[in-house]
């Protein structure tokens, strides 16, 4: 008998921009997952089996871990980092506290002018207290900005005001040129492009925007070496070599990986982002980004206004009327620093910029 010789699995190929865009029942003219995301149907679905089984008394606490850390891989693929560098966690600004309070006196960060403010506030809080001196450049700065004496660069990968992309290449060279180390927030990039968080020291991303998970998922992404640096301040059970051992104290052994840096998880909320974030992370992001900004490209051009190369369309709209004509036409949009603000994801069509044109030109 001929015994064949084992052959590798390929894998799985990519799903395409339509095949994404066929989890989602996303209602005509929403182009606002730069505010909140929508759910695919299998968060969806598995949020109503979760509620319903909650309802009856029928709930394990232990189902709840697994869908962390099925939504923990699936991110760590998703971004390129080895899972055992992903910590989990709720908001953005407390990744950011931890990180602001680990770092030695005297230490200078360096923040973006107009950046959201989960990545700005916990530096100032520290630098209220005495700790830290902050200064502030703008975007286009940043890189140039960066000198000896900086400690960190904080900014985020997409900015949420103006969705102007910030230049990671030139970032990260003058970062290591000057023995700074680099924190990025993804929050308003994964999900609509690729994104490869090994490039950067630190990492963080809420995942209830592009990522179309429920509000109260996060995540942050730590090079071993800057994870040495850090101190888990928010430290709890959660955190613990063993979860379910680490329920009382007072003995203290946290995990050894980035999980040590874990946040006691909003159970219901990693129900939904572990489906949606596998989704996600299966997915062609290169073919969404092509999509999308292809699409804010041609209403930047219909519009008469500079495109940023992102999903995010803004202009200025002091008076609101802009953002008003877009409600009344029943297109969700959003204002933020006194600009009207769209944005195009996966599911979004070429009518989409139709119908902001025909608001905005009634």
């Amino acid at each position: 008998m001929t015994t064949e010789s084992p052959v590798a699995a390929s894998a799985p190929a990519a799903l395409g921009r339509e095949a994404l865009a066929a989890h989602f029942d996303v209602r005509p003219g929403y182009l606002s997952a730069c505010v909140i995301g929508v759910p695919p149907r299998e968060a969806v679905a598995a949020l109503s089996r979760d509620l319903a089984a909650w309802a009856e008394g029928h709930r394990d606490p232990g189902a709840y871990g697994v869908a962390v850390e099925v939504a923990r891989d699936a991110f760590a693929r998703l971004v390129s980092v080895p899972t055992d560098r992903v910590a989990i966690g709720s908001q953005v600004s407390v990744s950011a506290s931890m990180v602001a309070a680990s770092l030695p006196a005297g230490s200078e960060v360096l923040v973006v002018e107009g950046d959201f403010s989960s990545m700005v506030f916990p530096f100032l809080v520290q630098e209220e207290l005495g700790r830290l001196t902050v200064r502030c450049v703008p975007l286009e700065e940043l890189a140039a900005g960066i000198r000896p004496s900086t400690t960190l660069v904080s900014f985020s990968l997409v900015q949420s005001a103006t969705g102007a992309l910030a230049d990671a290449d030139a970032i990260i060279a003058a970062a290591a040129r000057h023995g700074a180390a680099t924190l990025c927030d993804t929050t308003q990039a994964a999900g609509w492009m690729p994104v490869d968080a090994s490039r950067f020291d630190a990492t963080i991303c809420h995942a209830y925007k592009w990522l179309c998970s429920p509000r109260g998922a996060s995540f942050m992404t730590l090079s071993p070496e800057f994870a040495d640096r850090l101190v888990p301040v928010d430290a709890g059970w959660y955190a613990g070599d063993d979860v379910w051992g680490s329920c009382y104290g007072p003995r203290m052994h946290l995990a050894t990986s980035a999980r040590r840096f874990d946040v006691s998880p909003a159970w219901p909320a990693w129900i939904g982002a572990a489906p949606t974030i596998d989704l996600f992370a299966s997915a062609d992001l290169a073919a969404v980004r092509s999509h999308c900004v292809g699409l804010a490209d041609e209403l930047c051009r219909r519009l008469g206004v500079p495109s940023t190369g992102t999903a995010i369309v803004t202009w200025p709209d002091a008076d609101g009327s802009g953002f008003a004509a877009l409600s009344a036409a029943g297109v969700a949009a959003s204002a933020r620093a006194g600009r009207a603000r769209v944005a195009f994801h996966v599911w979004n069509e070429i009518a989409d910029v139709d119908r902001v044109v025909a608001a905005l030109q009634a």
